[in-house]
């Protein structure tokens, strides 16, 4: 099956980066939101961004999936420099952002459809579809589909392009607690059978733990990170452990 054959994962290189941008209400003072953030993914890793709100995580994930540019410092991507977008790099929203006119199956073979293979790989829409459990759902559009769901298809449409790192931007912070956890479960399952590099952001010290191989915590703005944490359980995770509510601690 070809959705269950892991990808080719790559590591991910982020040197320095700093970012500022003009103040809402002058735009020719410049405020700096990243500064000189420095770290690395190895391939197959996931791990988890956290920190307080407005400390440029968001930001920075647009820069690694080349959507904006650093005003200073490097990306790459492998051996690679990061210059713009690319389908080696998925970005998944908070919000799924699926095209309300479209069904699911097309919804998720949109970056195909953009990439110009949706007829070499049409075999796979169906195999993705039935990696996230979304199957019995092919011809439904989107306002038919819980939060849960959409966000499954969302996460089908950003595997589908096998990506070489995936970029979660709290894509499980709008949905119920009790969705949230099984969701948390369907992110891991797909993580452990594509190994693809994983980087989530997360407000969620619980999910950040659930998940993650380590958690690195960002300073307020100007965003830095203060600290990394290596988080050594065995999976799957018991929310309940000791070890975990030491951590959590």
């Amino acid at each position: 099956m070809v959705a269950l054959t892991k990808t080719e994962a790559s590591s991910l290189s982020i040197r320095e980066i700093g970012k500022s941008f003009p103040a809402p209400d002058n735009p020719f003072v410049h405020r700096l939101v990243l500064d000189g953030i420095s770290f690395s993914l190895a391939a197959g890793e996931l791990v988890s961004l956290i920190g307080p709100s407005g400390c440029g995580k968001s930001t920075l994930l647009r820069l690694i999936a080349g959507l904006d540019s650093p005003d200073s410092g490097e990306l790459w991507i492998g051996t690679e420099p990061i210059t713009g977008p690319s389908a080696e790099r998925g970005l998944v929203f908070q919000d799924p952002n699926l095209f309300p006119w479209l069904t699911v199956r097309r919804n998720i073979q949109a970056g195909l459809v953009a990439r110009g293979v949706l007829h070499q790989k049409r075999h796979e829409v169906d195999e993705f579809m039935r990696l996230v459990g979304l199957e019995a759902f092919s011809n439904a559009f989107p306002h038919h589909l819980s939060g849960g769901m959409a966000q499954r298809a969302a996460l089908a449409r950003a595997l589908i392009n096998h990506p070489k790192v995936l970029l979660l931007d709290e894509p499980l912070g709008a949905l119920d607690a009790f969705t949230r956890m099984r969701m948390q479960d369907e992110v891991l399952r797909l993580w452990q059978a594509r190994r693809t590099t994983m980087l989530l952001v997360t407000h969620d010290i619980d999910e950040a733990i659930y998940m993650s191989d380590r958690i690195m915590i960002m300073t307020p703005r100007p965003g830095r990170i203060e600290r990394t944490i290596s988080i050594a359980l065995d999976r799957p995770r018991q929310r309940s452990s000791e070890d975990f509510l030491r951590l959590r601690a």
